[in-house]
């Protein structure tokens, strides 16, 4: 048998050119632990067809399914002070940049971009979770005041997806500051009488939610996404008690007030439009 599985076996595959299966033509749901086929799971806008949980997407996605046919005009972004603290942990913080805009190829935690929605003319900026977790610094900051300009010089509506751990710790001071100027950059478009719509994706979370995230003329959130300041466990020790089930999710926020809507990822789109279509019958009447 030596012989057949040493010699025989080598010799046939070789002949046929047999070829390993790549290892990343399957995702595993982390809700349901279910497989899928990448491309379906692409197909579906990284949404589980098994048990519909919503998997976290990348700032460069959002862009993609948000615009008409999927087509926009990237702009490009104020350049921040890089390392203004020369701040070090276990590594300094230039490192951690560098290692981060080489895995994301961005140049920090937030794309804007301008194009349509529904035909209607809209500037969304877009939060990477994957930069960084989300954290907010002075870039962040540069990159909301920009696309709040743009907005009002287009005349156009201001969509933000969130997606932070809050604050960026390593700009100390200078990251708490990125939440009152993105407070004015909201008002901006607010004061030129656009729509301001605020779409939270998992997670959203720290300085993020305590500033211009909860400041929409629209709070949509999508299924399942973990809003809140601070973490249930930190809440837990200081109120003393048991926090009730499904508590800082998406669904109990809807239900107490605190959000408009919980809309699905693939029916996400059609709301936008359809939300700028009504804030700005008005303004195209007048």
């Amino acid at each position: 048998m030596s012989w057949l599985t040493e010699f025989v076996r080598p010799k046939i595959r070789t002949l046929l050119g047999r070829k390993e299966a790549p290892d990343n033509l399957w995702h595993q749901c982390s809700a349901c632990q279910q497989m899928i086929f990448h491309t379906e799971l692409a197909a579906n806008k990284k949404v589980c067809p098994h048990c519909g949980h919503h998997m976290r997407a990348t700032a460069t996605d959002r862009l993609a399914w948000t615009f008409d046919n999927g087509a926009f005009t990237r702009i490009e972004l104020p350049r921040a002070v890089p390392d203004p603290l020369k701040f070090r942990d276990q590594k300094r913080y230039a490192d951690r940049m560098k290692e981060a805009r080489d895995k994301t190829r961005q140049d920090d935690a937030i794309l804007v971009a301008h194009g349509t929605i529904g035909g209607h003319d809209a500037v969304v900026a877009a939060m990477s979770f994957e930069f960084m977790g989300g954290s907010m610094g002075s870039a962040v900051g540069e990159g909301l005041v920009a696309a709040a300009r743009l907005a009002v010089l287009q005349s156009a509506a201001l969509i933000v997806y969130t997606a932070s751990g809050g604050a960026r710790m390593q700009e100390g001071a200078i990251s708490l500051m990125q939440m009152p100027r993105s407070i004015i950059a909201s008002q901006m478009v607010k004061e030129a009488g656009l729509p301001y719509i605020v779409v939270l994706t998992d997670p959203t979370t720290g300085g993020v939610t305590a500033s211009f995230a909860m400041l929409g003329d629209i709070q949509i959130a999508e299924p399942g996404t973990l809003i809140g300041f601070a973490g249930a466990r930190v809440i837990e020790q200081t109120v003393r008690e048991k926090l009730p089930e499904g508590f800082q999710r998406a669904e109990y926020l809807h239900e107490h007030g605190i959000i408009d809507m919980v809309v699905k990822r693939g029916e996400l789109t059609a709301t936008l439009a359809r939300i700028i279509s009504l804030a700005t019958a008005n303004k195209k009447v007048a």
